[in-house]
């Protein structure tokens, strides 16, 4: 009989959920009990509008179990700056647990935090324009909001509290945006992932084959009938799943071209006033097109076709000139592709090499294509 070899690896730790997630109608008025079982001196992170929102949501609960609350802001932004003073703040409270509220900044630097002070994690996300209420990640910016660098968790939150009366009091433009960012994930994890055959990666990778097709599928459908089943089910498509992509898929399946672009964008203060997940989706397109570009990838180009119809009906940016940037200046973009083209950026995840030049040239004919029409770029350098 022959011996089997033994097989040896490296440990892999896999981030692949908060420990308990409480979702629905009502669901912050459900959650007493169990963010008091969490600590006792909680400090709640948000911005100064969300923690104004919350109060009466969070103050009965705080009464109720005798919990000592207190409150701050992360302004000016998902800074490093912003994240000292909010540990001295922790600090000085003697906080036991953080409460992140808001959109993705805010609970990434709630995250954050958290794990700095080495204090359980509660999220409760106010839109469902991101995923950041799940995941193991934070990203930081500068105090402008230009994208600075990510820091990887050792570990979800703690309790994730998706209140879909809250994510309903949020501008339908928010969900709009979370349904760019989450397409993100087929269009991306099926590159990095490579040829891989780890069945961890397969699953990962077909999950995000499905949260595409939900969204495609069914996002008109949300959009039209707020508060609606089907709503329902893209605000838990769209703030859930990809964390659930991300942690079974964890290194195979990482953020590639679309993000990078993100990234990039920020460093435009024109861009500011956007969505995350709206950079996104136009970086979605971008991607695509250098696949056309550099590989001659049909699939790619009909993919784009079908997001640029897609995009058309819910509303998301399909050009420079969808995201404001119609007067950009060929400076301007260099820039851009420089950041997202920089040597430890994810665009280089793709399977081929792109310079800066080529990332500039898939922007701009991105445009060409999608309007069907050229765009007159200065090239002023101030």
């Amino acid at each position: 009989m022959k011996q089997q070899t033994q097989l040896t690896s490296s440990v892999v730790t896999l981030q692949v959920s908060p420990a308990q997630v409480m979702r629905g109608q009502g669901a912050i008025k459900q959650a007493g009990s169990a963010i008091a079982q969490l600590g006792k001196t909680p400090l709640v992170i948000g911005g100064e509008h969300t923690l104004k929102l919350i109060q009466p949501w969070l103050e009965p609960i705080f009464e109720h179990y005798h919990l000592k609350a207190t409150s701050a802001s992360y302004s000016p932004d998902s800074c490093e700056r912003s994240q000292q003073e909010l540990q001295m703040v922790a600090s000085d409270h003697r906080a036991d647990l953080i409460i992140g509220i808001g959109g993705g900044k805010a609970l990434d630097m709630a995250k954050l935090v958290a794990y700095n002070a080495n204090l359980p994690i509660v999220t409760i996300p106010t839109s469902a324009a991101t995923c950041a209420a799940w995941t193991a990640l934070s990203n930081i910016y500068t105090e402008e909001g230009a994208f600075q660098y990510d820091v990887p968790l050792p570990y979800p939150p703690n309790l994730l509290i998706l209140d879909y009366d809250l994510i309903a009091s949020a501008p339908k433009r928010t969900l709009i945006a979370g349904i760019g960012d989450a397409l993100a994930k087929w269009y991306e994890a099926s590159v990095s992932s490579g040829d891989s055959t780890a069945s961890l990666t397969i699953s990962a990778v077909q999950q995000a084959r499905i949260l595409r097709d939900i969204l495609l599928q069914k996002s008109k459908t949300a959009l039209d009938h707020p508060q609606g089943e089907v709503w329902q089910e893209i605000v838990d498509a769209v703030v859930l799943l990809p964390g659930v992509i991300g942690g079974l898929g964890g290194a195979n399946c990482r953020t590639v071209a679309a993000h990078a672009i993100h990234n990039g964008l920020t460093h435009l203060p024109a861009t500011h006033d956007l969505l995350h997940g709206e950079k996104v989706a136009y970086g979605i397109l971008v991607q695509l097109r250098l696949e056309e570009m550099v590989q001659n990838n049909k699939l790619a180009a009909s993919a784009r076709q079908q997001l640029l119809e897609f995009y058309a009906e819910i509303g998301l940016p399909k050009s420079l000139e969808d995201l404001g940037l119609e007067n950009v200046t060929l400076a301007e973009l260099q820039k851009v592709a420089t950041i997202a083209c920089a040597p430890e950026s994810d665009i280089h995840r793709l399977p081929f090499t792109v310079e800066s030049t080529e990332l500039v040239a898939a922007m701009v004919s991105t445009t060409v294509v999608s309007n069907g029409k050229p765009v007159a770029l200065s090239q002023d350098h101030e």
